[in-house]
């Protein structure tokens, strides 16, 4: 049996879990793989437990970089981060499919953990982030980076469908005031999640037990990376996010937060109007305040908007 033909996006979309099982447990047996086959319920391409030990990872031919990005960036970090990562055991090709059979991590989503002990690692993935950053970089897209942020900057409201008029109107005038520099680019992993983040009880506590979905992973400037961290890991605590930064080493200005949210209405998967569903409204409908509500490191700003009523955003 063998994997169903997706040279196209529509193809690929079209796709059913049924429609994969037999093929992926199929490839799983060619591999070697004893025990039960079950695709894991999230993730945006098909994941395989194998086990208790490996994951079987599938890549439709229509995004055939995706393999070329994470087998290489597996193989750039694995051993080399104070948080372990899956290590790469076997890769190939089937029916235009690629696929990568990994070890398989242990623990739980950092998301389903108790936000004391959430805070608590925060040092830790701050560490493994600022490691990650100080690695080789593997040969990885963008070719320029000033390109990547010039092309984005250009298409950054067109890639907010649905976005409140309120929010889409102060995009261009925004991004046009945010300095970003010119940073030397370095490994990102790119969308580092709650979900991206493992942890295991140890004794009274919790420890990081990996990282891992390095499918996005680009090179880029540092702080783009926090784009992602400040919306699906940290959520606009203070607490929480300065003891991630501590952990990373890195002491923000005030110009931080503005930078981070400038680099979310760049980010490749950025959906503004999704992630006010979770985090906190800003006191006022501006951007600006929005970035120092989600990545809120002045004090002098907290003080400033302390008892506003929060401006709800519409839809």
């Amino acid at each position: 049996m063998g994997l169903p033909a997706a040279e196209t996006e529509a193809q690929f979309e079209a796709l059913t879990p049924a429609d994969l099982a037999a093929g992926a447990g199929a490839l799983a047996r060619r591999l070697g793989v004893r025990g039960e086959v079950s695709r894991f319920a999230t993730g945006s391409l098909p994941v395989y437990a194998c086990g208790d030990a490996l994951v079987l990872k599938l890549y439709p031919p229509v995004y055939p970089a995706d393999f070329t990005t994470e087998s290489r960036v597996l193989r750039a970090v694995d051993g080399r981060l104070p948080v372990p990562t899956p290590r790469v055991l076997d890769t190939g090709e089937l029916d235009g499919w690629r696929y990568v059979l990994m070890s398989r991590l242990p623990g739980v989503a950092l998301g389903e953990v108790p936000v004391a002990e959430q805070i608590r690692l925060a040092p830790a993935l701050g560490e493994a982030l600022a490691a990650l950053h100080g690695l080789e970089v593997p040969d990885l897209g963008p070719s320029s980076w000033a390109g990547f942020v010039t092309e984005q900057t250009a298409s950054a409201v067109a890639r907010q469908p649905g976005l409140a008029g309120v929010w889409a109107r102060q995009i261009p005038s925004f991004l046009d005031s945010v300095d970003l520099g010119s940073p030397p680019p370095v490994l990102l992993h790119t969308e580092v999640m709650a979900e991206h983040v493992l942890a295991v009880p140890d004794g009274d506590g919790w420890r990081l037990s990996g990282v891992f979905d390095f499918e996005p992973a680009m090179r880029g400037a540092p702080e783009y990376e926090f784009a992602a961290v400040g919306v699906f890991v940290t959520r606009g605590s203070p607490e929480y996010l300065r003891a991630l930064l501590t952990g990373y080493g890195l002491t923000p200005d005030d110009g931080f937060p503005l930078r981070c949210l400038a680099y979310l209405l760049l980010h490749r998967y950025s959906d503004l109007k999704s992630y006010f569903a979770h985090l906190p409204a800003p006191a006022e409908p501006t951007l600006a305040a929005l970035a120092h509500t989600w990545w809120p490191v002045s004090r002098a700003r907290r003080g400033t908007n302390a008892g506003a009523q929060p401006f709800r955003p519409g839809a």
